[in-house]
């Protein structure tokens, strides 16, 4: 009977090991691909809420370039101001 070469055996077993490695954990794995898929869903869910705060501030804008209405509005809302001959009444509690 021959006797086998052991270290063919050990240095395929520590090239499939180095290869594994390399798959799971090395530089483009599938470690480095999950973490790239979460932040791609992390990005896409920024730039909904940016979209749809962009989209809340052009209607804003739109209302603001069609009217002398929503000025007013605001200048009475957010400044407190108050027409010529009017009374301001502040409730506090």
């Amino acid at each position: 009977m021959k006797k086998e070469p052991y270290w063919l055996l050990i240095l395929l077993l520590v090239m499939l090991v180095g290869l594994q490695y390399r798959l799971w954990v090395g530089d483009g794995g599938i470690a480095q691909g999950i973490q790239l898929k979460m932040q791609i869903a992390e990005q896409k869910a920024e730039n909904e809420r940016l979209f749809e705060r962009n989209r809340v501030m052009d209607a804003e804008v739109m209302e603001l370039k069609k009217g002398l209405e929503t000025v007013e509005e605001r200048a009475r809302y957010e400044l407190g101001m108050v027409k010529e001959g009017e009374t301001l009444y502040l409730l506090t509690e």
